[in-house]
C-alpha cells in the first residue's frame, strides 16, 4: 500500500515522503479499514516538528489522528456485519505509529465509527479532533441549558463545532473573531453575538450586550494569552474549559484571585478523554450527522502525494475549516 511517512522531524516539504508499506494485518478486537480521507490537524503537525521526542524511537510514523474509510475485513470479536460499513476513525496516530494518512489502517473497533450515509468521507476525516474536542469542552461539567458562554477563536476548527454544540445545548453564546470573515463565520454557526478579541474595550462589549452578566463558561483556544480577560469575564464558581496555549505555552496563573473566583479550569485533549466522554460525543455526533444539525467546513483538499502542502497550510492559518488529504 501507499502512505505518507517521516522518520526525522523537521519542515514538511524537508521529511514528509509517500512509500510502500506493507497492507497491515487485522488482530483481534481490530477493523481493516480501506482509507478515502484524512485530516491534518495541528497537533499532526507539531508532531512532525518534534513536539514528543521519543515518537520516533520504534521506526517511522505514519501521520493524522483522523480520517475515514469503509471496513473491509474485522478481527476476532468483531462482527462480521461490520464489513462494508463506511466509518469515521479518531484517535489513530496516537501511543502507536501508524495514522490514517494512508490506503489501509488496522484500529480498534471502537475507534471506527459508522458514518451515515448522507455524510461525506470528507467531513467525516474531520469529526475526530475538531467535534469531538468541543463536545467535551461544552459538556464536560453538565449541561449548559440556560447558560452564558464565551467562545474565544469561534471560527477555529474547535471552536466552529463549539459554538454549535452550545447552541444547541440551549446556551447564549458569545464568539470571539477578529476579521469579518471570522466574524460572519460565528453569527453562521450560530452565535449570538461576536466580539474582537483585538479591541481593546471586548471585557466591555461583552458586559454591555450581557447587560452585565458573567460568563458561566469558557471554552478558550488560548489560556495563557486570554486569561487576564477571561478573569474579568467569568463569573464566581464558572469554568474555564481549554484545549490550547499555544502563544504562551507555560502560562502563570494569578492563584489567589482563581483562589476566590472559585473556579474550575479545565484542560481538554481528545487522547486523554475518558472513553465514557468519548462516546457520549460519539453518540451526539452520530445524532447530529444524522439530522444534518452539524455545519461542516472544508478549506482545502490535497492528493496524497502533497500532504507537505496540506501541512504547510495548516501551519500557514489565515483560512477557516479542514483541510483534508484525499486517499486514493
Amino acid at each position: 500500500m501507499k502512505a505518507a511517512c517521516f522518520n526525522r522531524f523537521g519542515p514538511a516539504s524537508d521529511v514528509l515522503r509517500v512509500a510502500d508499506f506493507d497492507k497491515p494485518v487485522v488482530g483481534p478486537g481490530e477493523t481493516l479499514i480501506r482509507m478515502h480521507s484524512s485530516a491534518v490537524n495541528p497537533s499532526d503537525t507539531k508532531k512532525r516538528q518534534g513536539a514528543f521526542p521519543d515518537l520516533l524511537d520504534n521506526g517511522a510514523v505514519i501521520p493524522n489522528s483522523d480520517g475515514a474509510g469503509v471496513i473491509e475485513a474485522v478481527g476476532l470479536g468483531v462482527p462480521h456485519s461490520r464489513i462494508g460499513e463506511r466509518v469515521w476513525i479518531y484517535q489513530a496516530q496516537f501511543a502507536r505509529l501508524h495514522g490514517t494518512a494512508a490506503q489501509y489502517l488496522t484500529i480498534d473497533s471502537e475507534r471506527a465509527v459508522t458514518l451515515p450515509d448522507n455524510i461525506s468521507f470528507t467531513v467525516g476525516a474531520c469529526l475526530g479532533i475538531p467535534a469531538m474536542t468541543a463536545h467535551r469542552c461544552v459538556f464536560a461539567d453538565g449541561s449548559v441549558g440556560g447558560q452564558l458562554l464565551l467562545i474565544t477563536g469561534g471560527a477555529g476548527r474547535v471552536g466552529h463545532y463549539a459554538i454549535q454544540w452550545a447552541k444547541q445545548g440551549g446556551a447564549t453564546v458569545i464568539a470571539t473573531a477578529s476579521s469579518e470573515l471570522s466574524k460572519q463565520q460565528c453569527i453562521e454557526a450560530g452565535a449570538d453575538h461576536v466580539v474582537d478579541h483585538t479591541d481593546e474595550n471586548m471585557v466591555a462589549q461583552v458586559l454591555d450586550f450581557s447587560k452585565g452578566r458573567k460568563i458561566d463558561r469558557v471554552v478558550d483556544v488560548e489560556f495563557g494569552a486570554n486569561l487576564d480577560r477571561v478573569l474579568q469575564l467569568i463569573r464566581v464558581g464558572g469554568v474555564i474549559s481549554s484545549y490550547s496555549s499555544t502563544v504562551d505555552p507555560e502560562p502563570t496563573i494569578p492563584f489567589r484571585q482563581m483562589m476566590f473566583l472559585d473556579l474550575t479550569i479545565r484542560l481538554v485533549i481528545v487522547y486523554a478523554m475518558p472513553e465514557k466522554a468519548k462516546q457520549a460525543a460519539i453518540i451526539d455526533i452520530t445524532q447530529a450527522l444524522e439530522k444534518n444539525r452539524l455545519q461542516h467546513r472544508i478549506a482545502a483538499h490535497y492528493p496524497l502525494d502533497e500532504i507537505a502542502e496540506a501541512n504547510q497550510k495548516i501551519e500557514q492559518g489565515g483560512f477557516c475549516g479542514c483541510v483534508v488529504v484525499d486517499i486514493e
